[in-house]
């Protein structure tokens, strides 16, 4: 995805009335209030007037949406990823940013997403479901057929909250209580060795894909958001054949779950070159630490650009409902979110 394309579909646009969601009561709070904060500086230094809005705060249903021209959602987590807050959107008839509702929950659960990337063959390591009250034994069965290492997950968390890697039998019980208390649905995956890499995207176009190392196991949440010493690399040597392979699986996970706007695929690739598929984030961190914007920049282009063709995109998707007014009077019930 080139800087062209942003500046031809989006040339001189309008400026825009925009409520910025950022914040809300998920584990993923704290990134979500950074992630917002990037946006409505990035979105005001374009000129466009940002109301954020933290739906910790203030209710969302029954929310005058008159005077907005759309909505961009920084939520991470549960009522942000999960479809709850772009049903609420879609009944009320604005346009916003991201997937649809119906493509949120698809992502949001693990077991759906892999479910949908084994039916349209896109490679995604094997994995089984894990119940609530899963027994040792039951969990070392099931490692042993998967083969060692393997990875214990929630279900539907995101910034590996709750992701363990587990290379023996010792460390299965106390993996599965750390996933256990994001969420009672669980997966266990075979653990991929190779390197680790993240792609961006804006619908099925490609950023430059990241290679990720980290002193730390994996790509964790101190790795993410805390670690200066984490190395995002984007000339890393890759054979053509592999970069195929890499975008080709990353396009397949999106065209799988239908998937729009800023996303991001995290996957491994191989000792052979082949990628595996982890999973995809509908609505991706944009903070100073976050892989997207460094994908943005080295593209050659901002934040602020790949934001406001996201609007542009988001309008163009969900056309305004009639009887929502463009430049009303915005609601007094809006609060900015926390600085």
């Amino acid at each position: 995805m080139s800087r062209g394309n942003i500046q031809s579909a989006a040339t001189n646009p309008p400026r825009w009335n925009i409520a910025l969601l950022a914040g809300g009561d998920s584990d993923e709070r704290s990134i979500s209030l950074r992630s917002g904060q990037a946006v409505c500086q990035a979105l005001q230094e374009r000129g466009h007037f940002i109301l954020p809005i933290d739906p910790a705060i203030v209710s969302l249903k029954g929310m005058d949406w008159n005077g907005f021209d759309a909505v961009f959602i920084s939520l991470h987590g549960r009522f942000g990823e999960d479809g709850g807050v772009q049903t609420l959107l879609e009944e009320s008839g604005i346009p916003y940013t991201g997937s649809s509702s119906q493509t949120s929950r698809l992502a949001f659960d693990k077991r759906i997403a892999k479910q949908n990337f084994d039916r349209m063959q896109v490679p995604t390591p094997a994995w089984c479901e894990l119940s609530p009250d899963e027994s040792f034994d039951s969990l070392l069965m099931k490692a042993r057929e998967l083969g060692w290492p393997v990875v214990i997950k929630p279900a539907s968390q995101g910034s590996s909250l709750g992701v363990s890697i587990v290379r023996q039998p010792e460390q299965l019980q106390s993996a599965y209580e750390r996933a256990r208390h994001y969420d009672e649905a669980l997966i266990m995956e075979a653990a991929i060795v190779g390197s680790e890499w993240t792609v961006g995207l804006h619908d099925d176009e490609i950023l430059p894909p990241i290679c990720i190392e980290t002193d730390r196991e994996f790509f964790d949440w101190v790795a993410k958001y805390e670690d200066d010493h984490t190395r995002y690399i984007f000339d890393k040597p890759l054979p053509a054949t592999c970069r195929q392979k890499l975008e080709t699986a990353c396009r397949g996970a999106v065209h799988a779950l239908g998937v729009t706007g800023i996303s991001r695929v995290d996957l491994m690739l191989d000792s052979e070159g082949n990628p595996w598929v982890l999973e995809i984030n509908t609505i991706p961190g944009l903070t100073d630490h976050s892989l997207v914007p460094k994908a943005a920049q080295q593209a050659g282009w901002t934040l602020g650009e790949l934001c406001e063709e996201s609007i542009h995109r988001a309008i163009q998707r969900r056309p305004r409902r009639p009887h929502l007014l463009r430049r009303a009077s915005f609601s007094t019930q809006a609060k900015f979110f926390p600085q």
